[in-house]
């Protein structure tokens, strides 16, 4: 690293997220930038009495930055994204910081059934619907307000048969970034028609620093003992199967260069699976640990959804984000909490199906320490 990115790193803290042009008690706020509509994209920035700073925009409900401080005196923003929204409206961008939706993850031929009535979807991701679509919540304008000094709420009304989807779904999405060094990502949502919802946020995680390099030292810990084996595109065969003497085993922490490149020449092109977690969905329980050892920054992932799809970066490409850095493949992580894939189409996976009268809920926290 060159001494003036060097210098420009570790003024990130200082400099925080954006220039301001308003702010509330304890929540600053500004313009990041124009949708293509024309209308104001802003950001908002959660700072807690730790050090830690999270900031977040309205398109597509999308963290952005994430800086944590770290036990050897450097903070860091741990989380890939863009500086503008060029980047967001770009090629480059594969669902950085987002809130992903309607549907989460993949259905197979973009096909569901609900009783006699069938629904066809985009198929984005070869002969496979990925993330709500074509466009998907994460190309979209969602309405924000701060609701208190340490939280940010955006909401969206996904209209009856959008990207194919029936029923008109009232989403909202809300950012808290705790004292006790945790984002929590709060979702709650309501339908007007029987419709499938599968939300996830889908940050990209390097706990040394974005375009730090790879994160094939990271340790990581996931609490499933079973997973969802998957066919050349990805879509789960239905079978839950036991991670025991796989590549899929990460019951004690393990290095993930270990199995991801073990993985490396299968149609996933590393880790790309969903991990069936331990525990009572809908109870809040702990779904994984990632730690950095050279930076000594942890990250704890707690949730209430049945699934972890665990993502290694196999498709990043060397595109350019925040601070002209690079994000090559591998260098950064999802760790995406969510029902599983193709879930409408598996009648032993637990259902994805939100009724007109009942509410969609779902809590997920990503917790540090250093």
């Amino acid at each position: 690293m060159n001494r003036l990115k060097a210098l420009a790193v570790l003024l990130l803290p200082l400099l925080s997220c954006q220039s301001m042009e308003s702010s509330s008690p304890s929540v600053r706020s500004g313009v990041f930038g124009k949708a293509p509509s024309g209308e104001d994209i802003r950001w908002f920035e959660l700072r807690n009495s730790k050090g830690m700073i999270a900031c977040v925009h309205n398109w597509g409900a999308t963290l952005y930055e994430l800086h944590v401080p770290s036990s050897i005196g450097r903070t860091a923003d741990v989380v890939l994204g863009f500086d503008d929204m060029t980047g967001y409206l770009s090629d480059s961008n594969q669902y950085f910081g987002c809130t992903a939706g309607r549907y989460a993850n993949r259905i197979a031929n973009g096909q569901f059934t609900i009783d006699a009535d069938s629904y066809q979807l985009a198929t984005n991701n070869g002969p496979n619907h990925l993330h709500g679509g074509t466009r998907g919540l994460d190309k979209v304008i969602w309405t924000a307000a701060v609701t208190s000094s340490s939280s940010v709420r955006f909401s969206y009304t996904s209209p009856d048969g959008e990207e194919g989807y029936p029923g008109e779904v009232a989403i909202v999405v809300t950012y808290t970034l705790t004292n006790e060094n945790a984002l929590v990502i709060e979702y709650e949502a309501d339908t007007t028609a029987p419709t499938h919802l599968n939300l996830t946020h889908h940050s990209y995680f390097n706990l040394s620093g974005a375009g730090s390099g790879t994160v094939l030292d990271h340790e990581l810990q996931v609490f499933a003992s079973r997973y969802t084996p998957t066919d050349e595109t990805m879509i789960p065969t239905g079978e839950i199967r036991p991670i025991a003497s796989t590549p899929f085993d990460f019951r004690i922490p393990t290095s993930l260069r270990k199995h991801t490149e073990t993985l490396s020449a299968t149609a996933a092109l590393g880790i790309d699976h969903n991990f069936v977690l331990e525990g009572t969905p809908g109870a809040l329980r702990t779904a994984a640990y990632l730690h950095d050892p050279a930076s000594r920054r942890s990250m704890t992932v707690h949730t209430t959804e049945p699934g972890l799809q665990v993502y290694t970066g196999n498709y990043l490409f060397g595109q350019t984000g925040k601070s002209e850095q690079t994000y090559p493949q591998r260098s950064a992580i999802c760790l995406e909490a969510q029902h599983f894939p193709d879930s409408p189409n598996h009648r032993g996976f637990p259902t994805t199906l939100l009724q007109p009268g009942d509410t969609y809920n779902q809590r997920t926290e990503y917790r540090f320490a250093w």
